[in-house]
């Protein structure tokens, strides 16, 4: 099996490449090599290495700095998953695309399923506009798989839990907001659930998240407990830190239909980050 990734270099793309590298040719791309928004690159890498599966892992994720960067979000996110998904339709490949909760506005009380409706206004931000229209052009792509997913974590990200653990190094108390509610992920849970949802030869649109949920706060005190930590973290407000972007204040993702096709729920998010954990531990 050949298995093209886009995005090798981020969390998520290491992740999926040590993984399917266990099992098939893995083809790695990222920048500054290859530009996903440049169509003539795309087509040259898909003529060139006809992918049996094609993962877009690449993402324009900077949440803030979308706001102020529309043209790179958009040249990402937009113009790139439509080259990739128009590359794929011309070989007939299957195609894997990462979404994100903040394609929701955060106002639901309940767990999100599939069918919850997102309408243009509803990403709170560009991130998660973008990220909604690379969904839809995705579709393009007759054997797409859309995997909408949140608050992902793993080795060598920029993400929550290593900010978390930088700043409980310098500091004693840390001010979490906790009135934002999320799925956190790790990227190892996420990665597997992509190769089982592929061997199962799902297609369309799910929801991929370590199941349960929590807020930020909560989620900060589960890191530093966990690291041993003696730092405190004091819950407060998200309007004590104002941000560019809004973020969804709750957007809990329901797996069900993922358990559904695969046969077994995806792990709970205390056991997860307990796992990342070691594995950090492990990597020192």
């Amino acid at each position: 099996m050949r298995v093209m990734i886009l995005g090798s270099k981020g969390q998520l793309g290491r992740e999926l490449a040590a993984r399917y590298h266990r099992r098939a040719h893995v083809l790695p791309l990222d920048l500054p090599a290859f530009d996903i928004g440049d169509p003539a690159q795309v087509r040259e890498a898909f003529t060139d290495f006809p992918p049996d599966l094609v993962v877009n892992a690449a993402a324009f994720t900077d949440v803030d700095g979308a706001e102020s960067n529309r043209e790179a979000a958009f040249r990402v996110n937009v113009t790139g998953a439509f080259n990739v998904a128009s590359e794929a339709e011309r070989v007939g490949t299957r195609l894997v695309y990462y979404s994100t909760d903040f394609v929701f506005d955060g106002q639901s009380p309940d767990p999100l399923a599939e069918e919850a409706p997102v309408r243009p206004e509803s990403p709170l931000g560009v991130y998660g506009f973008t990220k909604w229209l690379g969904e839809l052009a995705s579709r393009r792509a007759s054997r797409h798989l859309i995997l909408r997913t949140a608050w992902l974590y793993g080795p060598g990200g920029n993400n929550f839990v290593e900010k978390i653990l930088a700043a409980a190094a310098s500091r004693t108390e840390l001010r979490v907001v906790a009135d934002e509610t999320g799925c956190p992920t790790h990227t190892w849970d996420l990665a597997e659930a992509t190769e089982a949802l592929c061997d199962a030869e799902a297609a369309g649109l799910f929801h991929v998240v370590n199941t349960g949920y929590c807020s930020r706060a909560e989620f900060a005190q589960a890191i530093l407990r966990m690291a041993g930590s003696p730092a405190r973290v004091v819950p407060c407000r998200s309007r004590e830190f104002p941000t560019t972007a809004r973020r969804p204040a709750r957007a809990v993702l329901d797996t069900a239909k993922y358990t559904q096709t695969t046969g077994r729920p995806l792990r709970g998010w205390i056991e997860a980050l307990a796992h990342y954990m070691e594995r950090r531990k492990a990597a020192e």
